[in-house]
């Protein structure tokens, strides 16, 4: 057998002997210890003949030291169940409502944060980073929306758990249709058709919560199917915004696109 192979075993032996034990093994451990020293002391209490004389020998020493050792491990292993199952105490509705929102603690973001989060979203809610750059400094729009939605959590102190978070792709709407997004609203959708616009038919999905919109516009796409269809013609296809002017009458609001043609 060649030196290498001696020592990876001999290093296989010391991690082997250095590693930690499994919690029921050490559980068990414990409870046999406390059993043994528990009957020891018993049976030297016990026993009538043999006077109990300090310092202690040998045998009531360990015995001792055995006793007292398995029942702190035991008493530190419940404390740190009952801690971990304990639920955080609430305060009543006066001591809570007189809370500012600075003072709300903070709670776990989801996904895990890091140390890295935990600066960032100070920096928002201390207003040392706007939040509408998360996206750009950090390049992850998922969890730019996250942070954003934690600082969102601490500035107000209010939860927002009742937002949804998960199933959104938040890079496909940046710079798309919202800015600084802290989560997504769930729409019924309902859909109305068939719609015969240039001698095809269109099936049109309506997001709304308003009731009998889409069974108003189903009916004025069988009106329209009905009268043969409709033609559609593009003018220009455009975007534009413009200022809203208030004057005093429509007089003078006619007598200002008059100016403002003859001008253009």
């Amino acid at each position: 057998m060649d030196a290498r192979r001696i020592g990876g075993r001999i290093a296989a032996a010391r991690r082997a002997l250095t590693a930690p034990l499994p919690m029921r093994i050490t559980n068990g451990l414990a409870m046999v210890s406390l059993v043994l020293s528990s009957c020891d002391l018993l049976r030297l209490c016990s026993d009538r003949d043999r006077h109990l004389r300090f310092p202690l020998g040998g045998r009531e020493f360990a015995t001792v030291v055995c006793q007292l050792g398995s029942v702190l491990y035991l008493l530190s292993l419940f404390g740190v169940s009952f801690a971990q199952s304990e639920p955080p105490a609430s305060g009543d509705g006066d001591g809570d409502s007189r809370r500012s929102p600075a003072a709300v603690a903070p709670a776990p973001m989801p996904d895990g944060p890091d140390d890295g989060d935990e600066e960032i979203v100070a920096a928002v809610v201390s207003g040392a980073l706007p939040s509408h750059r998360l996206e750009s400094r950090l390049g992850d729009c998922r969890r730019a929306a996250r942070l954003r939605r934690e600082a969102l959590r601490r500035i107000t102190g209010r939860g927002v758990e009742g937002l949804p978070f998960e199933g959104m792709d938040y890079q496909a709407i940046l710079g798309q249709c919202c800015e600084m997004p802290v989560g997504y609203v769930q729409l019924p959708v309902g859909v109305a058709g068939p719609l015969l616009l240039d001698g095809r038919q269109y099936h049109v999905p309506m997001a709304t919560t308003e009731g009998c919109l889409v069974a108003s516009v189903n009916r004025g796409c069988r009106a329209i199917a009905a009268s043969g269809g409709a033609v559609s013609v593009l003018l220009r296809d455009a975007m534009s915004r413009a200022p809203a002017l208030k004057l005093p009458s429509a007089k003078r609001a006619a007598e200002l696109k008059i100016v403002l043609l003859l001008r253009g």
